[in-house]
């Protein structure tokens, strides 16, 4: 699995013209499964994600969690993230996961972070969606597992 994950002011998904989630202060999280991944990466980078120390504290350093800032998570399937452009002028998305097999381990990533306490929202798996954002520092990390 690989995730991008934006520290935000706020975020939101739209699709067909209606708001279907949005956050305030947070993460959004694209994320990406390919054909290797099973629950335990999901359950691991849920759990990184949930203690990820990226917003900053009272001297200005990167201290605190998303527990600390009572912070959420929108988190967007996206599995462009594994595309291939090495070769041609269009991309290669082999190495995405099919959605049949992308959907679970997706929802999974999402249940174990609300299990970690974490508030989160979705955006609509498959849908062609509007994702819009306010990139706060601009703070952007890449995990993968």
């Amino acid at each position: 699995m690989r995730l991008v994950i934006q520290r935000v002011s706020q975020a939101s998904v739209t699709v067909a013209g209606e708001a279907v989630a949005a956050i305030d202060s947070g993460y959004l999280i694209l994320v990406g499964v390919t054909h290797d991944d099973d629950g335990g990466k999901a359950d691991w980078l849920a759990r990184k994600v949930a203690g990820l120390r990226l917003f900053e504290d009272e001297r200005g350093l990167t201290n605190l969690s998303l527990a600390d800032v009572r912070g959420e998570v929108l988190a967007v399937s996206q599995f462009t993230l594994y595309a291939d452009a090495r070769k041609g002028r269009r991309p290669s998305f082999a190495a995405a996961a099919r959605p049949e097999a992308a959907e679970p381990l997706f929802d999974r990533f999402v249940e174990m972070l609300r299990r970690e306490g974490v508030p989160v929202q979705t955006g609509v798996f498959g849908a062609h969606m509007q994702v819009a954002l306010v990139n706060d520092g601009p703070v952007t990390l890449i995990l993968e597992r």
